[in-house]
């Protein structure tokens, strides 16, 4: 008998999968129904919608109920895709969205091959990826704590001695500890704020401490320890780049990263006239700002030294030989684009987008077993 395809489309929410299907042809997609988001409830209607003859291609949006779906469907057998929300062609002057709506688009959509899949991490990198954005949510709170203090001061008229050139020093802490308010109510408040501070500062610690202990034991271990080798990419960063990313090997080529990870000008091309403007910003958010972050340090003349030369000990010799050629690549850089009068942001993103060629060099022969 011939073999024929389903595809169906998912739209999940919190307690109820809407199902549509679309079958080979061109037929629009048929809404099949709603089910519960159990294991229970997806299995019942995978069984009922599989047979010999059929297979299923099934897809859904990528969304704040996770990858738990996608791990119940894979075990099953079913070949599932994990759908990146921003890249879902839209039609103009739609104006009704329900989920019946969303689920037979899907479908019809996965059927044409209009759809781009994500990459789905493995449950040990999703928990690494849970500690990583656990600090980077702390660091955000930490930031609010710190603004929402100095502002109080400053309705207040209460100003940083000039001989104070940096805040959230010991000297500064010392100093906000002498301060005293007129009213209760208002020593009360800055007590309390000092103290959010000091919890804040509690948590990112025991945060840090996990992330460190993961690091080495973690099956990981080797890419994050060898992309430390780099110039500006400590634990936290390299770690970023690990749980963000994944797997470094199913990029062909470091262009293809730089793509990913929205490195690369926008391009408007017609005819003769070749347009670019600024970069695309695709892709995770996380891991561009970390590499901008990282690519300031080229700024400086190419060195070993300091938390570098720590990092660099007992590193292989592809990893110290790559190590140093990005510091002498991206400083020229660097130093070239400035002399030229380009913005120093402007300059910084190029050094950014080639340090993701050196990142992806090191990682994959990481992954490998070669560095």
């Amino acid at each position: 008998m011939k073999n024929t395809i389903k595809y169906v489309g998912l739209d999940v929410s919190k307690e109820k999968i809407a199902v549509a299907i679309a079958d080979e042809g061109r037929d629009p997609a048929r809404y099949h129904g709603a089910i519960a988001h159990t294991p229970d409830a997806v299995g019942r209607l995978i069984r009922k919608l599989k047979s010999p003859e059929v297979t299923l291609e099934v897809c859904y949006e990528a969304g704040p109920t996770g990858y738990d779906l996608y791990r119940w469907l894979t075990k099953m057998g079913i070949s599932c895709t994990v759908i990146a929300p921003s890249r879902i062609p839209q039609r103009s002057g739609d104006a009704i969205k329900t989920d019946r709506r969303d689920a037979e688009r899907l479908a019809q959509l996965h059927r044409a091959g209009e759809l781009t899949g994500i990459h789905v991490p493995t449950p040990e990198l999703e928990a690494l990826r849970d500690l990583i954005r656990a600090r980077e949510n702390a660091r955000e709170e930490l930031h609010r704590a710190r603004q929402h203090l100095v502002h109080f001061l400053l309705r207040h008229q209460i100003h940083t001695p000039e001989e104070m050139k940096k805040r959230w020093t010991k000297r500064y802490r010392l100093w906000l500890s002498t301060l005293t308010f007129e009213h209760t109510a208002q020593e009360r408040v800055f007590t309390e704020m000092q103290q959010q501070l000091r919890e804040v500062e509690e948590r990112i610690k025991r945060l840090e401490e996990a992330m460190r202990k993961e690091a080495e034991i973690c099956p990981y271990a080797s890419v994050i320890k060898a992309l430390q080798g780099l110039r500006g990419i400590a634990l936290l960063t390299a770690m970023t780049l690990v749980v963000e990313i994944g797997n470094f090997e199913r990029f062909r080529s470091p262009a293809q990263l730089m793509s990913y990870l929205g490195l690369v000008p926008r391009e408007s091309s017609t005819g003769p006239k070749t347009r670019r403007g600024r970069l695309t910003k695709t892709g995770n958010a996380s891991v561009r700002r970390a590499l901008v972050e990282s690519a300031w340090s080229y700024r400086y003349l190419p060195a070993v030294k300091g938390d570098l030369e720590k990092r660099l000990e007992g590193q292989s010799a592809h990893v110290q030989e790559t190590s140093w050629k990005a510091q002498e690549r991206l400083h020229k850089k660097y130093v070239q684009m400035v002399k030229r009068g380009k913005h120093r942001n402007l300059v910084i993103a190029a050094v950014g987008r080639e340090l993701v060629g050196f990142i992806w060099c090191v990682a994959v022969k990481a992954e490998a077993g070669i560095a």
